[in-house]
């Protein structure tokens, strides 16, 4: 097994997460739960923590706090366009990446109707599916979907020609797939959207913990991700294309700003929570080297990922050395988020995840983790979904080797 710990100041990454300190039944926790939510870096922690303590405020007031206020916001919007490549006035925040798509889904349909089709995945996570078919049940639209292929865990592509058409009007993907990993090929996705016109909404919360992001490079037009799952807060963040932004009109209150982006951020957002968003960004650009924040961060994610894809291999390596254990993974060649989805023979998903946590203060997680279409193709919810396993910067070889060792005691 390859080590890189040593190129990999894992220690000092460790300093920086204060949950990593929590003990449970007399062990230090091992947190393998960050593709359902990441532990918060401590200079987020601090900026939520400030600007508590210092007086929050709303908006436009003639008062320092206000003015401190939207400065954090526009703080935290220029952090989030250094980080997907977008600009400040493309950002738009909210409660969570569902909340946001469901109220885009629903500003896009005042204009479509009856003969017009939109695009799902048999793959996403539902957050990226359901919001379009309400509204599909509520225009009167054609829903298209594209399969998925169960025994390689990717996309069929085999007929994007006749799936994405004319009709289309929007097509919905998942950048990454939260349950078993396999990061999707947009690219012939994407180009065959722009060839009839059709917008394409793209589900990055779980990309963009682990892969580099470039919304306009990607010929994406809306992006939608959450700050909970990069070490920050629980906050949901939308990049709108400019112009897709201008068209917009989502449902709001009469005396609430109709200018983009402000009309999408509906009632008092969570200002302590977007203070936490900026240094959040700048946990991946602390690793990078670069003239730019933007090169930084890019670089930054460079190395965060040889860390996480070499645990990751570590991790597959010695689960699938274990006669009893099934591993759900797309092939070797096809890239992959560090996260890894299995099953033990014998033993319930759910009984597997309490004795990891009773035995071996091992958090990890079942379920279908909301890719229940993906998981109904497959045919697992019958026996209690996945056991997933996610892997961040904070995770050491110690961590993969007591997993490895205790599903290996059952």
């Amino acid at each position: 097994m390859k080590t890189t710990e040593t190129l990999f100041p894992i220690n000092e990454v460790r300093e920086q997460f204060p949950a990593l300190k929590r003990t449970y039944n007399g062990r230090s926790v091992a947190y393998f739960d960050g593709p359902g939510g990441s532990q918060v870096v401590k200079f987020a922690i601090d900026a939520i923590a400030r600007y508590m303590e210092n007086g929050g405020a709303n908006l436009h007031g003639s008062f320092p706090s206000s003015w401190e206020t939207e400065e954090i916001i526009a703080n935290a919007k220029q952090a989030v366009a250094d980080f997907l490549n977008v600009q400040t006035n493309e950002v738009a925040f909210g409660a969570n990446m569902t909340t946001l798509t469901l109220a885009i889904s629903r500003a896009l349909g005042k204009k479509w109707g009856a003969g017009d089709e939109i695009v799902v995945t048999e793959m996403d996570h539902r957050a990226n599916v359901d919001p379009w078919l309400l509204l599909a049940e509520d225009r009167g639209l054609k829903v298209r979907w594209i399969k998925v292929n169960t025994e390689s865990l990717t996309l069929d592509l085999s007929d994007l020609n006749e799936v994405i058409n004319e009709n289309t009007r929007l097509v919905a993907i998942g950048m990454a797939s939260n349950a078993v990993g396999t990061i999707v090929d947009m690219e012939p996705i994407t180009k065959r959207a722009k060839e009839v016109g059709a917008l394409v909404a793209a589900d990055a919360v779980h990309a963009a913990p682990h892969i580099a992001i470039d919304r306009d490079q990607q010929n994406i037009d809306i992006l939608l991700c959450s700050a909970y799952k990069f070490f920050g807060p629980h906050i949901g963040i939308a990049a709108i294309r400019e112009e897709t932004f201008k068209e917009l009109e989502p449902y709001k209150l009469v005396p609430a700003p109709s200018n983009y982006p402000d009309n999408l951020e509906t009632g008092t957002q969570n200002h302590e929570g977007i203070a936490g968003i900026a240094p959040a960004i700048a946990f991946f650009e602390s690793f990078g080297e670069g003239a730019t924040t933007r090169e930084r961060i890019l670089s930054g994610i460079e190395h965060i990922e040889a860390h996480e894809n070499s645990l990751a291999d570590r991790l597959r390596e010695g689960l699938r050395a274990l006669a009893n254990v099934t591993l759900f993974e797309a092939a070797h060649d096809v890239p992959k988020t560090p996260t890894i989805a299995f099953q033990v023979a014998g033993v319930a998903p759910e009984e597997v995840c309490k004795i990891m946590a009773e035995e071996h203060s091992i958090f990890i997680a079942s379920g279908h983790f909301y890719a229940s279409t993906l998981a109904d193709r497959i045919d697992i919810n019958k026996s209690g979904g996945w056991i997933r396993a996610g892997l961040a910067p904070y995770n050491t070889e110690e961590e993969v080797d007591r997993l490895i060792q205790a599903v290996a005691a059952l």
